[in-house]
């Protein structure tokens, strides 16, 4: 799964939510839709982020289900 993906899933509640659940968090600040950064416009937040992130944004790939597709170098590592 693309790495935004699974940080959606990772600050989900639980089924069975109890007092002591933590919710997975992304470091740093969205990207402004208005000046995005070269590259991929994640990679600032991404765990999986490398050097080409940085130079080359990454193209529509197809993913996991039908009619699905990620924009990441990465995602399947």
């Amino acid at each position: 799964a693309h790495p935004y993906t699974r940080a959606l899933l990772a600050a989900s509640l639980p089924e069975r939510p109890s007092a002591d659940v933590e919710f997975g968090t992304l470091r740093g600040e969205p990207p402004s839709p208005l000046d995005p950064p070269a590259g991929c416009r994640f990679r600032q937040r991404c765990d999986l982020a490398r050097e080409r992130c940085a130079t080359e944004a990454p193209a529509p790939s197809p993913a996991e289900g039908p009619g699905h597709a990620v924009s990441c170098h990465y995602w399947n590592s």
